[in-house]
Protein backbone atom coordinates (compact mmCIF):
# COMPACT_ATOMS: atom_id res chain seq x y z
CA UNK A 1 0.00 0.00 0.00
CA UNK A 2 1.62 3.45 -0.87
CA UNK A 3 1.95 6.25 1.17
CA UNK A 4 -1.08 8.22 -0.15
CA UNK A 5 -3.62 5.33 0.72
CA UNK A 6 -2.04 5.67 4.09
CA UNK A 7 -3.05 9.94 4.13
CA UNK A 8 -6.24 8.94 2.13
CA UNK A 9 -7.38 6.43 5.16
CA UNK A 10 -6.28 8.08 7.67
CA UNK A 11 -7.94 11.27 6.77
CA UNK A 12 -10.35 12.07 9.28
CA UNK A 13 -13.40 14.85 10.16
CA UNK A 14 -11.87 15.81 13.56
CA UNK A 15 -14.23 16.28 16.34
CA UNK A 16 -11.32 16.34 19.42
CA UNK A 17 -8.53 18.70 19.74
CA UNK A 18 -5.52 19.06 22.11
CA UNK A 19 -4.24 22.53 23.22
CA UNK A 20 -0.88 22.41 20.64
CA UNK A 21 -0.53 25.26 18.54
CA UNK A 22 -0.34 24.78 15.35
CA UNK A 23 2.82 26.48 13.43
CA UNK A 24 2.59 28.78 10.99
CA UNK A 25 4.21 26.64 8.68
CA UNK A 26 1.63 23.96 8.77
CA UNK A 27 -1.16 26.52 8.11
CA UNK A 28 1.11 27.83 5.03
CA UNK A 29 1.45 24.55 3.87
CA UNK A 30 -2.38 23.18 3.90
CA UNK A 31 -3.32 26.69 2.00
CA UNK A 32 -1.22 26.17 -0.56
CA UNK A 33 -1.87 22.39 -1.21
CA UNK A 34 -5.17 24.21 -0.94
CA UNK A 35 -4.21 26.58 -3.72
CA UNK A 36 -3.17 23.72 -5.84
CA UNK A 37 -6.66 22.08 -6.25
CA UNK A 38 -8.33 21.85 -9.55
CA UNK A 39 -10.39 25.13 -10.48
CA UNK A 40 -12.90 24.60 -13.22
CA UNK A 41 -11.84 27.37 -15.90
CA UNK A 42 -8.84 28.87 -13.80
CA UNK A 43 -11.45 30.84 -12.10
CA UNK A 44 -9.37 30.76 -8.40
CA UNK A 45 -12.41 31.70 -6.67
CA UNK A 46 -11.29 29.77 -3.63
CA UNK A 47 -10.97 32.42 -0.72
CA UNK A 48 -9.86 31.42 3.07
CA UNK A 49 -10.26 33.37 6.18
CA UNK A 50 -8.38 32.49 9.48
CA UNK A 51 -9.49 33.03 12.81
CA UNK A 52 -7.35 33.00 16.34
CA UNK A 53 -9.86 35.50 18.46
CA UNK A 54 -11.66 33.56 21.18
CA UNK A 55 -14.67 36.14 20.81
CA UNK A 56 -15.20 35.55 17.12
CA UNK A 57 -15.35 31.96 17.84
CA UNK A 58 -17.35 32.24 20.58
CA UNK A 59 -19.80 33.73 18.13
CA UNK A 60 -19.25 31.15 15.95
CA UNK A 61 -20.35 28.39 18.89
CA UNK A 62 -23.46 30.78 19.67
CA UNK A 63 -24.64 29.97 16.23
CA UNK A 64 -23.84 26.50 15.99
CA UNK A 65 -25.52 25.75 19.04
CA UNK A 66 -28.54 27.75 17.81
CA UNK A 67 -29.23 26.00 14.67
CA UNK A 68 -27.72 22.29 16.36
CA UNK A 69 -30.78 22.61 19.10
CA UNK A 70 -32.87 22.61 15.61
CA UNK A 71 -31.16 19.83 14.03
CA UNK A 72 -31.72 17.59 17.14
CA UNK A 73 -35.51 18.32 16.90
CA UNK A 74 -35.82 17.04 13.49
CA UNK A 75 -36.21 13.72 15.11
CA UNK A 76 -39.16 12.16 16.94
CA UNK A 77 -37.17 9.30 18.49
CA UNK A 78 -36.36 10.16 21.80
CA UNK A 79 -33.46 7.25 22.00
CA UNK A 80 -32.12 8.66 18.65
CA UNK A 81 -32.32 12.13 19.57
CA UNK A 82 -30.50 11.49 23.22
CA UNK A 83 -28.02 9.21 21.29
CA UNK A 84 -27.32 13.22 19.03
CA UNK A 85 -27.12 14.87 22.21
CA UNK A 86 -24.40 12.95 23.47
CA UNK A 87 -22.50 13.39 20.51
CA UNK A 88 -19.79 16.15 20.88
CA UNK A 89 -20.09 17.26 17.32
CA UNK A 90 -18.11 20.25 17.37
CA UNK A 91 -14.61 21.76 19.07
CA UNK A 92 -15.09 25.47 17.73
CA UNK A 93 -13.49 27.14 20.52
CA UNK A 94 -11.04 23.95 21.32
CA UNK A 95 -9.19 24.23 18.67
CA UNK A 96 -6.27 26.16 18.24
CA UNK A 97 -7.40 28.00 14.75
CA UNK A 98 -10.78 28.50 12.71
CA UNK A 99 -10.64 28.35 9.25
CA UNK A 100 -13.48 29.41 6.70
CA UNK A 101 -13.25 28.26 3.06
CA UNK A 102 -15.29 30.27 1.10
CA UNK A 103 -15.82 30.79 -2.68
CA UNK A 104 -16.42 34.21 -4.40
CA UNK A 105 -19.35 34.23 -7.00
CA UNK A 106 -18.17 37.55 -8.72
CA UNK A 107 -15.95 35.28 -10.82
CA UNK A 108 -19.33 34.52 -12.52
CA UNK A 109 -19.89 38.16 -13.52
CA UNK A 110 -17.56 37.42 -16.48
CA UNK A 111 -17.75 34.34 -18.56
CA UNK A 112 -15.58 31.54 -17.76
CA UNK A 113 -15.06 28.12 -19.48
CA UNK A 114 -16.68 25.20 -17.48
CA UNK A 115 -19.26 27.48 -15.79
CA UNK A 116 -21.57 28.08 -18.53
CA UNK A 117 -23.48 24.31 -17.47
CA UNK A 118 -23.49 24.57 -13.73
CA UNK A 119 -22.77 27.76 -11.94
CA UNK A 120 -21.60 25.51 -8.81
CA UNK A 121 -18.74 24.29 -10.67
CA UNK A 122 -17.12 27.10 -8.72
CA UNK A 123 -18.35 26.01 -5.46
CA UNK A 124 -17.16 22.38 -6.22
CA UNK A 125 -13.52 23.90 -7.15
CA UNK A 126 -13.65 25.18 -3.32
CA UNK A 127 -14.58 21.79 -2.21
CA UNK A 128 -11.61 20.33 -4.19
CA UNK A 129 -9.18 23.01 -2.60
CA UNK A 130 -10.68 21.91 1.27
CA UNK A 131 -9.86 18.06 0.45
CA UNK A 132 -6.21 18.83 -0.57
CA UNK A 133 -6.20 21.10 2.98
CA UNK A 134 -7.60 18.08 4.86
CA UNK A 135 -5.04 15.74 3.15
CA UNK A 136 -2.14 18.41 3.68
CA UNK A 137 -3.03 18.65 7.40
CA UNK A 138 -3.24 14.83 7.90
CA UNK A 139 0.13 14.26 6.61
CA UNK A 140 1.81 16.51 8.69
CA UNK A 141 0.10 15.03 11.88
CA UNK A 142 -2.86 17.69 11.82
CA UNK A 143 -6.71 17.39 12.03
CA UNK A 144 -9.80 19.50 10.68
CA UNK A 145 -13.09 19.03 11.19
CA UNK A 146 -16.27 20.36 9.10
CA UNK A 147 -18.66 22.55 10.60
CA UNK A 148 -21.65 22.64 8.58
CA UNK A 149 -24.69 23.17 10.77
CA UNK A 150 -24.67 26.89 10.70
CA UNK A 151 -27.30 29.50 9.75
CA UNK A 152 -25.20 31.25 6.97
CA UNK A 153 -26.86 34.33 6.67
CA UNK A 154 -26.02 35.02 10.21
CA UNK A 155 -22.77 33.27 9.61
CA UNK A 156 -22.00 36.27 7.20
CA UNK A 157 -23.05 38.74 9.01
CA UNK A 158 -20.93 38.49 12.12
CA UNK A 159 -18.17 37.62 10.80
CA UNK A 160 -18.75 40.83 8.04
CA UNK A 161 -18.38 38.66 4.80
CA UNK A 162 -18.65 40.27 1.53
CA UNK A 163 -22.21 39.47 -0.02
CA UNK A 164 -20.01 37.98 -2.83
CA UNK A 165 -18.32 35.92 -0.45
CA UNK A 166 -20.35 31.70 0.04
CA UNK A 167 -18.64 30.18 3.06
CA UNK A 168 -18.31 26.36 2.49
CA UNK A 169 -18.87 25.79 6.25
CA UNK A 170 -16.05 26.50 9.39
CA UNK A 171 -13.49 24.52 9.91
CA UNK A 172 -11.86 23.72 12.95
CA UNK A 173 -7.75 22.82 13.17
CA UNK A 174 -5.28 21.18 14.97
CA UNK A 175 -3.97 18.87 16.93
CA UNK A 176 -6.33 15.22 17.01
CA UNK A 177 -6.69 14.14 20.49
CA UNK A 178 -7.21 10.64 19.23
CA UNK A 179 -6.80 8.55 16.13
CA UNK A 180 -10.36 7.72 16.35
CA UNK A 181 -9.37 3.35 16.30
CA UNK A 182 -8.57 4.69 12.40
CA UNK A 183 -12.37 5.52 12.14
CA UNK A 184 -15.10 7.97 11.10
CA UNK A 185 -15.78 9.34 14.71
CA UNK A 186 -19.56 9.02 14.16
CA UNK A 187 -18.51 4.92 13.17
CA UNK A 188 -16.86 4.57 16.24
CA UNK A 189 -19.71 6.31 18.51
CA UNK A 190 -22.22 3.59 16.65
CA UNK A 191 -24.20 6.43 14.60
CA UNK A 192 -23.96 5.34 11.37
CA UNK A 193 -21.75 2.07 9.13
CA UNK A 194 -19.49 3.65 6.77
CA UNK A 195 -20.03 0.79 3.56
CA UNK A 196 -16.99 -1.38 2.95
CA UNK A 197 -17.18 -0.61 -0.62
CA UNK A 198 -18.02 2.54 -3.05
CA UNK A 199 -20.97 2.20 -4.90
CA UNK A 200 -20.52 1.75 -8.29
CA UNK A 201 -22.62 0.97 -11.32
CA UNK A 202 -21.64 1.04 -15.42
CA UNK A 203 -24.45 3.25 -17.58
CA UNK A 204 -25.29 1.33 -20.73
CA UNK A 205 -28.09 2.48 -22.05
CA UNK A 206 -29.96 6.15 -22.28
CA UNK A 207 -33.30 7.27 -21.85
CA UNK A 208 -34.86 9.21 -24.65
CA UNK A 209 -36.09 12.22 -23.80
CA UNK A 210 -39.89 12.68 -24.16
CA UNK A 211 -40.94 16.10 -24.74
CA UNK A 212 -44.06 17.92 -24.90
CA UNK A 213 -45.53 21.20 -26.70
CA UNK A 214 -46.57 23.97 -25.01
CA UNK A 215 -50.58 25.59 -25.48
CA UNK A 216 -49.56 27.87 -26.67
CA UNK A 217 -52.55 28.71 -28.84
CA UNK A 218 -55.53 30.42 -27.19
CA UNK A 219 -58.70 28.69 -27.05
CA UNK A 220 -62.09 30.63 -27.93
CA UNK A 221 -63.65 32.93 -25.59
CA UNK A 222 -65.51 30.57 -23.47
CA UNK A 223 -69.25 31.46 -22.92
CA UNK A 224 -70.87 32.11 -19.80
CA UNK A 225 -74.77 31.01 -19.78
CA UNK A 226 -76.94 34.24 -19.88
CA UNK A 227 -79.87 32.71 -17.96
CA UNK A 228 -77.76 31.34 -15.28
CA UNK A 229 -75.96 34.55 -14.91
CA UNK A 230 -79.48 36.26 -14.39
CA UNK A 231 -80.46 34.58 -11.44
CA UNK A 232 -77.29 34.68 -9.79
CA UNK A 233 -77.34 38.22 -10.28
CA UNK A 234 -80.79 38.15 -9.06
CA UNK A 235 -79.73 36.28 -5.74
CA UNK A 236 -77.23 38.33 -4.96
CA UNK A 237 -79.53 42.05 -5.22
CA UNK A 238 -82.02 40.23 -3.65
CA UNK A 239 -80.31 39.62 -0.34
CA UNK A 240 -81.34 42.31 2.62
CA UNK A 241 -78.91 45.74 1.34
CA UNK A 242 -79.11 48.21 -1.16
CA UNK A 243 -77.76 46.91 -4.69
CA UNK A 244 -73.80 47.03 -5.01
CA UNK A 245 -73.83 47.77 -1.01
CA UNK A 246 -71.41 44.76 -0.48
CA UNK A 247 -68.98 46.30 -2.76
CA UNK A 248 -66.06 44.01 -4.28
CA UNK A 249 -67.90 41.34 -2.04
CA UNK A 250 -70.37 40.88 -4.12
CA UNK A 251 -68.58 40.92 -7.21
CA UNK A 252 -66.34 38.30 -5.56
CA UNK A 253 -69.56 36.08 -4.76
CA UNK A 254 -70.38 36.64 -8.38
CA UNK A 255 -67.14 35.14 -9.51
CA UNK A 256 -67.10 32.33 -7.55
CA UNK A 257 -70.00 30.81 -7.97
CA UNK A 258 -69.37 31.63 -11.88
CA UNK A 259 -66.48 29.31 -11.14
CA UNK A 260 -67.98 26.41 -9.63
CA UNK A 261 -71.57 26.80 -11.95
CA UNK A 262 -73.75 27.02 -8.69
CA UNK A 263 -75.99 29.56 -7.00
CA UNK A 264 -74.57 28.19 -3.86
CA UNK A 265 -70.78 27.94 -4.28
CA UNK A 266 -68.68 26.10 -1.33
CA UNK A 267 -64.91 26.34 -1.33
CA UNK A 268 -63.50 23.35 -0.27
CA UNK A 269 -60.35 22.21 0.74
CA UNK A 270 -58.22 25.63 0.02
CA UNK A 271 -54.22 24.78 -0.91
CA UNK A 272 -52.06 27.30 -1.20
CA UNK A 273 -48.95 25.70 -2.97
CA UNK A 274 -45.36 27.73 -2.69
CA UNK A 275 -43.08 27.18 -5.61
CA UNK A 276 -39.07 27.68 -4.52
CA UNK A 277 -36.21 27.93 -7.46
CA UNK A 278 -32.94 29.81 -7.08
CA UNK A 279 -31.81 31.54 -10.11
CA UNK A 280 -28.91 32.35 -11.75
CA UNK A 281 -28.72 36.27 -12.00
CA UNK A 282 -28.45 35.77 -8.42
CA UNK A 283 -24.57 35.81 -9.00
CA UNK A 284 -24.78 38.82 -10.34
CA UNK A 285 -25.38 40.31 -6.81
CA UNK A 286 -29.35 42.01 -8.02
CA UNK A 287 -30.16 40.91 -4.73
CA UNK A 288 -29.72 41.97 -1.31
CA UNK A 289 -29.67 38.40 0.19
CA UNK A 290 -27.39 35.68 -1.05
CA UNK A 291 -28.83 32.78 -3.01
CA UNK A 292 -28.56 30.29 0.10
CA UNK A 293 -31.16 32.01 1.98
CA UNK A 294 -33.70 30.32 -0.64
CA UNK A 295 -32.48 26.65 0.60
CA UNK A 296 -32.54 28.29 4.31
CA UNK A 297 -36.07 29.69 3.99
CA UNK A 298 -37.93 25.88 2.28
CA UNK A 299 -36.06 24.74 5.49
CA UNK A 300 -38.19 27.29 7.55
CA UNK A 301 -41.79 26.65 5.55
CA UNK A 302 -41.00 23.04 6.67
CA UNK A 303 -40.46 24.00 9.76
CA UNK A 304 -43.94 25.89 9.99
CA UNK A 305 -41.94 29.19 10.99
CA UNK A 306 -42.68 31.51 8.24
CA UNK A 307 -45.37 33.92 7.58
CA UNK A 308 -47.35 31.45 5.22
CA UNK A 309 -47.07 28.90 7.79
CA UNK A 310 -48.62 31.04 10.12
CA UNK A 311 -51.28 32.94 7.78
CA UNK A 312 -52.22 29.16 6.52
CA UNK A 313 -52.96 28.06 10.10
CA UNK A 314 -54.65 30.90 11.14
CA UNK A 315 -57.20 30.25 8.60
CA UNK A 316 -57.31 26.35 7.62
CA UNK A 317 -55.77 26.59 4.29
CA UNK A 318 -53.33 23.49 3.52
CA UNK A 319 -49.98 24.71 2.74
CA UNK A 320 -47.77 22.56 0.09
CA UNK A 321 -44.08 23.51 -0.61
CA UNK A 322 -42.88 22.79 -4.29
CA UNK A 323 -39.11 22.39 -5.03
CA UNK A 324 -38.97 23.78 -8.24
CA UNK A 325 -35.13 24.14 -8.96
CA UNK A 326 -33.62 25.05 -5.53
CA UNK A 327 -29.70 25.04 -5.28
CA UNK A 328 -30.02 22.46 -2.77
CA UNK A 329 -30.40 18.46 -2.64
CA UNK A 330 -33.60 18.19 0.01
CA UNK A 331 -34.08 14.74 1.73
CA UNK A 332 -36.52 12.43 0.09
CA UNK A 333 -38.65 12.17 2.99
CA UNK A 334 -38.68 15.91 3.10
CA UNK A 335 -42.35 16.80 3.37
CA UNK A 336 -42.32 18.73 -0.04
CA UNK A 337 -43.51 18.09 -3.46
CA UNK A 338 -39.79 16.86 -5.90
CA UNK A 339 -40.69 18.96 -9.06
CA UNK A 340 -36.97 19.95 -9.34
CA UNK A 341 -36.09 20.89 -12.88
CA UNK A 342 -32.21 21.70 -12.52
CA UNK A 343 -30.45 23.61 -9.17
CA UNK A 344 -31.38 26.66 -10.26
CA UNK A 345 -31.43 28.33 -14.06
CA UNK A 346 -28.48 29.43 -15.66
CA UNK A 347 -27.36 33.47 -15.30
CA UNK A 348 -29.94 34.92 -18.32
CA UNK A 349 -27.43 37.74 -18.86
CA UNK A 350 -24.97 35.60 -20.76
CA UNK A 351 -26.88 32.01 -22.08
CA UNK A 352 -30.12 31.26 -21.47
CA UNK A 353 -31.77 30.50 -18.55
CA UNK A 354 -32.88 27.29 -19.39
CA UNK A 355 -33.44 24.88 -22.37
CA UNK A 356 -36.53 24.46 -24.18
CA UNK A 357 -37.25 21.27 -23.59
CA UNK A 358 -37.05 22.48 -19.57
CA UNK A 359 -39.64 25.02 -20.17
CA UNK A 360 -41.58 22.46 -21.30
CA UNK A 361 -41.13 20.07 -18.00
CA UNK A 362 -41.99 23.36 -16.42
CA UNK A 363 -45.28 23.42 -17.39
CA UNK A 364 -45.78 19.63 -16.90
CA UNK A 365 -45.07 19.22 -13.35
CA UNK A 366 -46.98 22.18 -12.75
CA UNK A 367 -49.87 20.63 -14.46
CA UNK A 368 -48.96 17.62 -12.45
CA UNK A 369 -48.84 19.28 -9.16
CA UNK A 370 -52.26 21.10 -9.54
CA UNK A 371 -54.06 18.16 -10.78
CA UNK A 372 -53.31 16.17 -7.77
CA UNK A 373 -54.39 18.90 -5.50
CA UNK A 374 -57.39 19.16 -7.58
CA UNK A 375 -57.69 15.04 -6.94
CA UNK A 376 -58.27 15.91 -3.32
CA UNK A 377 -61.23 17.77 -4.21
CA UNK A 378 -59.61 21.11 -3.89
CA UNK A 379 -61.50 24.45 -6.00
CA UNK A 380 -59.44 27.14 -4.71
CA UNK A 381 -55.64 27.25 -4.97
CA UNK A 382 -53.30 29.89 -4.30
CA UNK A 383 -49.75 30.47 -5.50
CA UNK A 384 -46.62 31.67 -3.55
CA UNK A 385 -43.03 31.55 -4.51
CA UNK A 386 -39.52 31.55 -2.97
CA UNK A 387 -36.53 32.39 -5.31
CA UNK A 388 -33.64 34.81 -4.48
CA UNK A 389 -33.05 36.75 -7.75
CA UNK A 390 -36.42 35.77 -8.91
CA UNK A 391 -37.89 39.86 -8.63
CA UNK A 392 -35.32 40.52 -11.83
CA UNK A 393 -36.44 37.39 -13.73
CA UNK A 394 -40.11 39.08 -13.47
CA UNK A 395 -39.00 42.10 -14.07
CA UNK A 396 -37.37 41.46 -17.78
CA UNK A 397 -40.56 38.76 -18.33
CA UNK A 398 -42.93 41.23 -17.44
CA UNK A 399 -41.24 44.23 -19.77
CA UNK A 400 -40.77 41.69 -22.90
CA UNK A 401 -44.29 40.71 -22.70
CA UNK A 402 -45.92 43.87 -22.29
CA UNK A 403 -43.58 46.04 -24.51
CA UNK A 404 -43.44 48.19 -21.16
CA UNK A 405 -39.68 49.96 -20.72
CA UNK A 406 -37.67 47.74 -18.26
CA UNK A 407 -37.58 50.95 -15.85
CA UNK A 408 -41.43 50.80 -15.31
CA UNK A 409 -40.46 46.74 -14.47
CA UNK A 410 -37.91 47.11 -11.46
CA UNK A 411 -38.31 47.45 -8.26
CA UNK A 412 -36.31 46.54 -5.15
CA UNK A 413 -37.28 43.26 -4.56
CA UNK A 414 -35.74 41.87 -1.22
CA UNK A 415 -34.50 45.64 -0.25
CA UNK A 416 -32.05 46.70 -2.93
CA UNK A 417 -32.03 50.42 -2.65
CA UNK A 418 -30.43 53.88 -4.32
CA UNK A 419 -26.81 52.97 -6.35
CA UNK A 420 -27.66 48.91 -6.11
CA UNK A 421 -31.22 49.48 -7.43
CA UNK A 422 -29.56 51.52 -10.35
CA UNK A 423 -27.10 48.68 -10.80
CA UNK A 424 -29.71 46.05 -10.63
CA UNK A 425 -31.68 47.77 -13.36
CA UNK A 426 -28.42 48.07 -15.71
CA UNK A 427 -27.82 44.69 -15.52
CA UNK A 428 -31.28 43.66 -16.81
CA UNK A 429 -30.94 46.42 -19.00
CA UNK A 430 -27.72 44.34 -20.46
CA UNK A 431 -29.13 41.14 -20.14
CA UNK A 432 -32.30 42.27 -22.89
CA UNK A 433 -29.85 43.78 -24.93
CA UNK A 434 -27.67 40.70 -25.30
CA UNK A 435 -30.32 38.80 -25.76
CA UNK A 436 -30.76 37.45 -29.38
CA UNK A 437 -33.75 35.06 -29.99
CA UNK A 438 -36.95 35.41 -31.78
CA UNK A 439 -39.79 37.71 -29.87
CA UNK A 440 -41.69 34.02 -29.83
CA UNK A 441 -43.15 33.71 -26.26
CA UNK A 442 -41.53 29.87 -25.38
CA UNK A 443 -37.91 31.58 -26.57
CA UNK A 444 -38.51 33.92 -24.24
CA UNK A 445 -39.37 32.23 -21.31
CA UNK A 446 -36.85 29.71 -22.18
CA UNK A 447 -34.01 32.32 -22.10
CA UNK A 448 -35.54 34.19 -19.66
CA UNK A 449 -37.71 32.57 -17.10
CA UNK A 450 -37.80 30.67 -13.74
CA UNK A 451 -38.36 27.33 -12.97
CA UNK A 452 -40.93 28.30 -9.74
CA UNK A 453 -42.46 31.01 -12.28
CA UNK A 454 -43.12 28.58 -15.56
CA UNK A 455 -44.53 25.82 -12.68
CA UNK A 456 -46.88 28.23 -11.47
CA UNK A 457 -47.95 29.52 -15.14
CA UNK A 458 -48.23 26.35 -15.89
CA UNK A 459 -50.30 25.21 -12.65
CA UNK A 460 -52.55 28.33 -13.50
CA UNK A 461 -53.76 27.19 -16.90
CA UNK A 462 -54.97 23.94 -15.11
CA UNK A 463 -56.33 24.60 -12.12
CA UNK A 464 -58.67 26.86 -14.50
CA UNK A 465 -59.18 23.52 -16.67
CA UNK A 466 -60.74 22.26 -13.44
CA UNK A 467 -62.66 24.99 -12.35
CA UNK A 468 -60.78 26.27 -9.41
CA UNK A 469 -60.81 29.95 -7.60
CA UNK A 470 -57.04 31.06 -8.96
CA UNK A 471 -55.44 33.20 -5.78
CA UNK A 472 -52.53 35.12 -6.93
CA UNK A 473 -50.17 36.77 -4.85
CA UNK A 474 -47.92 39.44 -5.18
CA UNK A 475 -45.60 40.99 -8.59
CA UNK A 476 -43.60 37.24 -9.16
CA UNK A 477 -47.27 35.40 -8.91
CA UNK A 478 -48.72 37.74 -11.31
CA UNK A 479 -45.74 37.53 -13.89
CA UNK A 480 -46.60 34.07 -13.74
CA UNK A 481 -50.15 34.84 -14.16
CA UNK A 482 -49.21 37.14 -16.95
CA UNK A 483 -47.73 34.38 -18.46
CA UNK A 484 -50.84 31.86 -17.97
CA UNK A 485 -52.89 34.57 -20.05
CA UNK A 486 -50.78 34.68 -22.92
CA UNK A 487 -51.55 30.91 -23.65
CA UNK A 488 -55.50 31.28 -22.62
CA UNK A 489 -56.71 34.82 -21.95
CA UNK A 490 -59.91 33.35 -20.40
CA UNK A 491 -57.63 32.32 -17.17
CA UNK A 492 -58.90 35.57 -16.14
CA UNK A 493 -62.52 34.68 -15.13
CA UNK A 494 -61.01 32.35 -12.65
CA UNK A 495 -58.37 34.38 -11.05
CA UNK A 496 -58.65 36.92 -7.25
CA UNK A 497 -56.22 39.54 -7.42
CA UNK A 498 -55.44 39.18 -3.84
CA UNK A 499 -53.28 42.06 -3.04
CA UNK A 500 -51.04 45.07 -4.59
CA UNK A 501 -47.96 44.91 -3.62
CA UNK A 502 -45.16 47.50 -2.33
CA UNK A 503 -43.17 46.32 -5.79
CA UNK A 504 -43.61 49.16 -7.61
CA UNK A 505 -44.42 47.27 -10.84
CA UNK A 506 -46.46 46.04 -9.24
CA UNK A 507 -49.43 48.12 -9.52
CA UNK A 508 -48.36 48.32 -13.32
CA UNK A 509 -48.90 45.18 -14.08
CA UNK A 510 -52.23 44.99 -12.46
CA UNK A 511 -53.28 48.13 -14.68
CA UNK A 512 -52.44 46.06 -17.73
CA UNK A 513 -54.10 43.35 -16.46
CA UNK A 514 -57.46 44.77 -15.66
CA UNK A 515 -57.20 43.71 -12.75
CA UNK A 516 -58.43 45.15 -9.50
CA UNK A 517 -56.50 43.73 -5.96
CA UNK A 518 -59.08 42.69 -2.90
CA UNK A 519 -56.15 44.59 -0.40
CA UNK A 520 -53.11 47.22 -0.47
CA UNK A 521 -51.02 46.78 2.79
CA UNK A 522 -47.99 47.25 1.29
CA UNK A 523 -46.96 43.52 1.32
CA UNK A 524 -43.54 42.84 -0.39
CA UNK A 525 -42.85 39.24 0.74
CA UNK A 526 -44.08 36.28 -1.30
CA UNK A 527 -44.69 33.02 -0.31
CA UNK A 528 -48.36 33.12 -0.99
CA UNK A 529 -48.89 35.43 1.80
CA UNK A 530 -51.33 37.91 -0.18
CA UNK A 531 -53.57 34.81 -0.68
CA UNK A 532 -53.35 33.74 2.85
CA UNK A 533 -54.61 37.04 4.31
CA UNK A 534 -57.22 38.09 1.90
CA UNK A 535 -58.75 34.43 1.56
CA UNK A 536 -61.39 35.30 4.41
CA UNK A 537 -62.66 38.24 2.50
CA UNK A 538 -63.35 35.29 -0.20
CA UNK A 539 -65.12 33.18 2.68
CA UNK A 540 -67.15 35.96 3.23
CA UNK A 541 -68.41 36.44 -0.08
CA UNK A 542 -69.21 33.15 -0.27
CA UNK A 543 -70.90 33.69 3.15
CA UNK A 544 -73.04 36.03 2.51
CA UNK A 545 -74.21 34.70 -0.88
CA UNK A 546 -75.50 31.57 1.00
CA UNK A 547 -76.43 32.56 4.24
CA UNK A 548 -77.65 36.23 3.85
CA UNK A 549 -81.66 36.68 3.88
CA UNK A 550 -83.45 38.07 1.24
CA UNK A 551 -85.83 40.59 1.50
CA UNK A 552 -88.66 37.96 0.72
CA UNK A 553 -87.52 35.25 3.60
CA UNK A 554 -86.95 38.56 6.18
CA UNK A 555 -90.29 39.84 5.68
CA UNK A 556 -88.19 43.42 4.27
CA UNK A 557 -89.87 45.31 2.38
CA UNK A 558 -87.61 46.88 -1.15
CA UNK A 559 -87.40 50.41 -1.90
Amino acid sequence: MSYLDDILKSRRDTRHFTADEVPDEVIEKALQAGHWAPSVGLTDATRYFIIKSAEVKTAVKNLFLDYNKKAEELTDNPEQKEHYKSLKLEAIEEAPIGLIIAYDRAVLNQFTIGTVGSNEAVKFSSVCAAQNIWLSLTEQGYGMGWVSILNYYQFKKILDLPENIEPLGYFCIGKPATNYDNQPMLQQLHWKQKSEAPDCKEIKDIVKNYTFDLPLESPTEAKIENHFSTLLQEKIDAKTKPIGALGTLEKLAFQIATVFETLNPKIIHPNIVVFAADHGIANHGVSAYPQDVTRQMVGNFLQGGAAINVFCKQNNIQLSIVDAGVNYDFPTNANLIHAKIAKGTQSFLHIPAMSETELQLCFEKGKSIVENIAKTGSNCIGFGEMGIGNTSTASVLMSLLTSLPLEECVGKGTGVENKKLLQKQNLLQKAIENYSGQAELNQQLAYFGGFEILQMAGGMLTAFDHKMIVLVDGFICSVAFLIASKINPNIIQNAVFCHCSAEKAHQTLLNYLNAKPILNLDLRLGEGTGCAVAFPILKSAEAFLNDMASFESAGVSRK
